[in-house]
This record gives C-alpha cells, structure tokens and sequence, in this order.
C-alpha cells in the first residue's frame, strides 16, 4: 500500500522501488537479502527502500529485526562469509568508503577505541588516512574535533586513554574520530542504549548539530521510537528482518498504518511529553579537566 511518499509492507510482498534514482536521492535499495555465515535464515528479508541526501534516517526495531545488519550492509562491515541477495545503488559512482566517505559510530564506543593509544592518536588517525595529511597537522584537525563534540580541555584530552573517560566522553570521542574524515554520510548504530537518559539526550543533540553543520545524511539505528521521532525526517520500522512501514516521521507517528508500528507507539506513552532533547543543553555541561595520560580517573570521570 502507498500513501504519497509513504510505504507500508505487508508480509505478501514487498513495494519494489524500481523507477530511476532521484537526483535528491543517496542511494535506493533494491529487494536486499542477507544471511550470516553458518545460517540458513535470513537477517534481512528482501528489503526496498530509499535514503535521501542530507536527511535524518531513524530505523527502528527490537533486537533481531535486522536494523544493525542494515548499518553494516551500507558501510560494508559485513563478516566475511555473509551472503547477500539483491542489490543497492547509489547515487554517486562508486558505494562509499567506511571511514572516508562514510562514518560509523557503534552502541560501545569501547569496543571502537583502542585502549593502547591516546585519544589524539584515535582522531587523528581518519584524518591522516584519508585526507592525507601530516601526523602534525592531523592531531591539530583532531584537536577542532574535540571542540567540535563538545569535549572540555580538548588540548589536554587529546592527551588521555579511553578509560580515563566516562562513558558520554567516549562516545563523543567515537564521533568525533568517525567525523574525522570529513564524510558525507554517518551511521550511529544505537549509540545511547549503553548511557542514561540526560547523556542519551545530549549525543542525540549533538548528532543533530553535526549533521545540520555539515550537511550530511544520518542514518540513526535505535529500539527507541520516542527517541527518534524527537529529530528524525523519516524513520523505518524493522522487525524480523523485514520492512513494515516507511514514511516521514510525523505521519507515521499520528497515523501508524501497520499494527506492530502501533504496538510500539503504544509502549510510549509520553511521545505527546516536551522532547528531552530539547532540553538538552548545547554543550556538555561544566566538567573537571580530563586527566593527564597514566592519571587514574576513578570517580572522577569529568564529562559524561
């Protein structure tokens, strides 16, 4: 069934998305499959859908509906041995790069982070790669990114390990280490699930900001319905590795037309609540200096 540029998909088939690709268009899905290495069931289960340039994509989906093996398949970060059916075309020459064209920031930023190299190091590493610049002048770009994220006493954090950070720190770190390269698409893949509320609120925030600044496409993977309709264009409602419903995110928050997209509103029942990213303040908070190298943090984490 089609409402305008909306799309519901019922489990009799999937709406094929066929005609030529739009010049405000990122890329378009065609009919995507994919399975995991040792398994006959399929992580993604014939998949249509578009991405539009310069948007806010929320997909959305309870573990297990495929929404984090999506991310994966757009950046490339599939394991090796994954089998994939169907097709994605994008809308420049070439799929994009992970880490240049492409940033990616994952649920645990301390899964990311190497715990052996300073956090400058971390940043500065895009920015040397892709953009080849000198080590010099690739820690300065990773200092501005710090400021850029909002991280206190850039200087002196560009100096510190990732465990002398608090979890909030890391994960601005993480992004400004995916920013680095200066890429025109970033994928967050439940980057909040792991924090509180008012930090959740804070990185959102911050995403929105970058991405508005640098006029790029986000692709935001959460569970959370409440937090994504607060920011999200469009938002993509996944479950058992199928596409249900797709549209621009006010018309599928007042008028669900599948029943488990329903179910989800249902379970949040302050989505009609002043957003708490609203209320999230710009910049993080006043925090203590970010320890020197080698200084233990324990607590006293400074920013969050």
């Amino acid at each position: 069934m089609k409402m305008g540029k909306r799309h519901v998909f019922g489990d009799a088939g999937q709406a094929t998305l066929q005609s030529p690709l739009k010049p405000a268009e990122l890329c378009r899905i065609h009919n995507l499959s994919v399975s995991y290495p040792g398994t006959r069931q399929k992580a993604l289960a014939d998949i249509g859908l578009s991405i539009e340039k310069g948007r806010r994509l929320a997909i959305i989906g309870e573990s297990g509906s495929g929404k984090s093996t999506l991310a994966k398949t757009l950046a490339s970060l599939l394991p090796r041995g994954s089998k994939t059916e169907g097709r994605i075309v994008w809308g420049a020459e070439t799929p994009p790069i992970a880490g240049k064209d492409l940033g990616f920031v994952f649920q645990d930023p301390s899964a990311s982070l190497n715990p052996v190299l300073t956090i400058g190091e971390q940043v500065a590493e895009g920015a040397r790669r892709h953009l080849r610049l000198s080590w010099s002048a690739a820690l300065e770009a990773a200092q501005v990114m710090l400021d850029r994220v909002h991280i206190p006493n850039a200087g002196q954090t560009m100096r510190a390990y990732p465990h002398q950070l608090s979890g909030g720190q890391r994960q601005r770190v993480a992004i400004a280490a995916a920013l680095a390269a200066r890429p025109g698409i970033l994928i967050a893949d439940e980057p909040t699930s792991a924090l509180d509320m008012v930090v959740q609120a804070e990185i959102v925030a911050l995403l929105d900001e970058l991405v508005r600044a640098g006029d790029m496409t986000l692709i935001f993977i959460t569970h959370d319905i409440a937090l994504a309709s607060e920011f999200a264009d469009r938002i993509a409602i996944f479950r058992a590795g199928r596409l249900v419903e797709t549209g621009p995110t006010r018309d599928v928050i007042d008028r669900p037309a599948d029943d488990y997209t329903k179910s989800l509103l249902a379970s949040h029942l302050d989505l009609v609540s002043p957003p708490l990213i609203a209320r999230a303040p710009a910049a993080a908070p006043a925090f203590a200096s970010a320890p020197a190298a080698g200084t233990a943090s324990a607590g006293k984490e400074g920013p969050r």
